[in-house]
């Protein structure tokens, strides 16, 4: 079977299993009973009405219109099929209001309307406005779509963008802000060549005007050939407002020393001999799709040094809308903006050009992984799953619609809003701030054991720019510095990074005692203690701790959990400092669920079920929360005689020996602890009010099986595994950790025992 029938039925199969479509509509409000629907409809809803026929301004209070748009297409120019109708562009619409939910998390609802006639059309987007916060116009052809969002933004108090012209626009302005930089040019200097009069083509050159390109320098070719001033064929005022006068009349005659080419027309227009025309350090930015104006490898030949952008997903530089729009609408939205003006879509093209100089997210270079995304000729803008998009870009918009008065609903403090933007795609920052302000009020040294892992080099790189720790890296210099270097990295070591080498480090001398002086009576000789401090990363970085070198260590981001344990315990164990169990938070859509013990005791007995508990009661409240701790098994309130129900029963009666300041309750099954109806049915005298926060179990199977489910079926992120009853001196992460989450664990390391009890 073909490789592009493959494709074709790939993409079917996508649209139809296994519901067709791609999107669907979900209630937000519970809807379970009669008194629900008593508040959500009839009577109760005509109180959400009557308060919004006294002030309009309340339906952003009481309905979902202020985070809600519209995608409006008449199907007349879709994609790079033409006008195939109203119907047949449903499955883009669609696409558009799943990538506003996505990026953005706004609502959207596709709306494709039989209607050619570009001012009836806007007779019908205009009647709209009660639905909707927000116009997004796709896929109308030119010149219908100049006339349909001319007619909406007079006639709306809403903002209505046209993506297929500003996105683009504010995508290219970018990518072109950014090619200059490289190149060493301005936009006051350079002369641009273009092809493709249509409404996106016309909108990037207005962009590019605005960015301070000079209009006489501006050349715009289309299929006929130069515009001209003069000229009769197939013009329009937006064409007319870009034409030369000259007697120049083809692409070939006017590209000689063009800076710029821009192409939104179709394939294969720019030929190798003109961009030998175009000055030196040539930026082409072939935006035809899917074959672009000139491929960059055949440009190469002719131009080794060129900056080269497409359209396509397959080449570097690929100019895409969804950059843009979910992010300034975003912005838009949160501040109640009656229009997206000049001055929010140069915003938007500075906040994504900034981004692309800034060093890469991880989260980023984990979505594309095999990519090159350090800022230059092959990186001029960010990838869409940078997550760091929608916070500065979304809070630039609004910072722009603020300082230019279309703001109904200004932000008082902007930088509370990006963080806030930053939490809905960063979903542990939320619970994570407790425990990063309690890090900050220490500068803790936390040694990584794993220091040539990416992901700790990424994260090392973050705890320097977000905390007030010292991140120090076990690994080989020259490894270290040119994985920093590969993946665009800013520290380096020795400058910014203390280094321990473990193949030439001047306090091996000392280590292999220390670490002989601990073990010599269990078997340790002397050169096996010298052997694992030049090749037991883990060993060395507890050492370090022991020796007062360092605060805290996290190891595990490879090998096996207990391995790791093994040396933490022969090295620090020391007096009441020993493994208690490990504590698992995890983030789910409907708030954080903590499981233990998921690592270390694997049949923990009563004992030791308590002090987990304590752990963990301890732990949960180091993120602003209160636990409420459930003791989980098959067995329920004494039902059962047989398995964990008993140590669990023992566990509650030494936990009840004595006051404690959080509650708990067992054993019980998972539902019961999650479901307080259920509770209530099965057991009414229960002491634990509402759903559990905490579950621990009485066996490592069953906590690290719910954990993994949770992980992998419920979408949760873990924070985590926090080993709980070493003073924060070691933690074990496991191989499955992101570089975000190794942040959160320094932040976790970084916090003295005495802030937290």
């Amino acid at each position: 079977m073909s490789e592009p029938h493959n494709l074709r039925q790939a993409a079917l199969d996508y649209h139809e299993f296994p519901k067709p479509g791609k999107l669907e509509i979900r209630a937000t409000k519970p809807m379970a009973n009669g008194r629900d629907l008593a508040r959500a409809y009839s009577p109760g809803v005509a109180e959400a009405c009557i308060d919004i026929k006294d002030d309009a301004a309340n339906a952003e209070r009481y309905t979902a219109r202020g985070n809600l748009v519209a995608v409006v297409s008449n199907g007349t120019a879709v994609l790079g099929l033409g006008n195939i109708g109203a119907l047949a562009s449903k499955p883009v619409m669609e696409g558009k209001a799943v990538l506003f939910k996505k990026f953005a998390g706004i609502d959207c609802f596709d709306l494709e309307v039989d209607e050619p006639d570009p001012e009836k059309l806007a007779e019908i987007v205009c009647a709209l406005e009660p639905t909707f916060g927000a116009i997004n116009l796709e896929d109308i052809k030119a010149p219908d779509c100049f006339i349909v969002e001319k007619i909406c933004r007079e006639r709306m108090n809403i903002p209505v963008f046209h993506d297929d012209q500003h996105g683009t626009a504010i995508v290219v302005g970018a990518a072109a802000k950014n090619a200059l930089h490289v190149a060493g040019k301005r936009f006051e200097e350079i002369k641009i060549v273009s092809t493709g009069g249509g409404a996106a083509g016309i909108a990037c050159l207005n962009m590019l005007v605005k960015l301070g390109v000079r209009r006489e320098n501006i050349w715009l070719c289309d299929i006929h050939g130069l515009v001209y001033s003069g000229r009769k064929e197939d013009m329009n005022p937006h064409k007319d407002s870009f034409a030369q006068n000259t007697d120049l009349r083809t692409l070939d005659q006017v590209i000689d020393g063009a800076d710029l080419f821009l192409g939104l027309s179709g394939p294969n227009v720019l030929k190798p001999e003109m961009v030998e025309k175009m000055s030196d350090r040539p930026i082409i930015f072939a935006l035809a799709n899917p074959t672009p104006e000139i491929q960059p490898a055949v440009a190469r030949e002719v131009a080794p040094d060129a900056i080269i952008a497409t359209g396509r997903s397959d080449f570097p530089n690929q100019v895409n809308n969804v950059l843009c729009f979910p992010f300034i609408f975003r912005g838009a939205l949160d501040v109640g903006a009656t229009e997206i003006n000049d001055a929010m879509q140069i915003a938007c093209v500075d906040g994504i050009a900034d981004l692309a100089r800034a060093t890469t997210s991880a989260e980023a270079a984990a979505a594309y992984k095999g990519e090159q995304l350090n800022f230059g000729a092959d990186y001029l803008i960010p990838k869409p799953f940078d997550p760091r998009l929608v916070g500065v870009v979304s809070s630039s918009v609004a910072k722009a619609a603020m300082q230019s008065g279309v703001a109904r609903r200004p932000i008082e403090d902007l930088e509370a809003y990006k963080e806030k933007l930053n939490q809905t795609v960063f979903k542990s920052a939320l619970l994570m701030r407790p425990v990063f302000e309690a890090a900050s009020a220490a500068s803790r040294r936390i040694v990584f054991a794993e220091g040539e892992d990416e992901r700790v080099l990424r994260a090392a790189q973050a705890i320097l720019e977000e905390t007030t720790e010292t991140p120090i890296l076990i690994g080989r210099p020259d490894v270290i510095e040119s994985r920093c270097e590969r993946i665009g990295l800013a520290v380096r070591p020795g400058r910014d990074i203390q280094i321990v080498n473990p193949e030439n480090d001047p306090r091996y001398y000392d280590y292999w005692n220390s670490y002989h002086q601990i073990m010599e009576r269990r078997g340790v000789t002397p050169d096996l203690a010298k052997a694992i401090m030049r090749t037991n990363t883990t060993a060395i970085g507890a050492i370090m701790v022991h020796r007062g070198e360092a605060d805290s260590m996290i190891c595990g981001t490879f090998g096996e959990y207990r391995w790791h344990l093994n040396y933490v315990e022969q090295v620090l164990n020391d007096g009441d400092l020993r493994p208690h169990g490990a504590l698992s938070l995890m983030i789910l859509e409907d708030g954080p669920l903590f499981i233990a013990d998921t690592h270390v005791r694997q049949l923990p007995d009563p004992g030791e079920l308590a002090e987990i508990t304590l752990g963990a009661a301890r732990h949960v409240r180091r993120f602003g929360l209160e636990p409420k701790i459930a003791f989980c098994s098959q067995s329920q309130f004494g039902n059962q005689t047989e398995g964990s129900g008993n140590r669990l029963r023992e566990a509650i009666r030494i936990l009840d020996s004595k006051p404690r300041d959080f509650t708990y309750e067992g054993e019980m099954n998972l539902d019961t602890a999650l479901d307080p109806e259920l509770r209530q049915r099965i057991f009414p005298n229960s002491r634990l009010e509402g759903a559990a926060n905490v579950l621990i179990f009485a066996h490592a199977d069953a906590a690290s099986g719910v954990r993994n489910v949770l992980k992998m079926k419920a979408n949760g992120i873990e924070v985590g595994p926090i080993l709980m009853g070493m003073g924060n001196k070691a933690h074990i992460v496991t191989p499955a950790i992101t570089a975000r989450g190794l942040l959160n664990m320094a932040a976790i390391a970084g916090t003295p025992v005495a802030h937290y009890g």
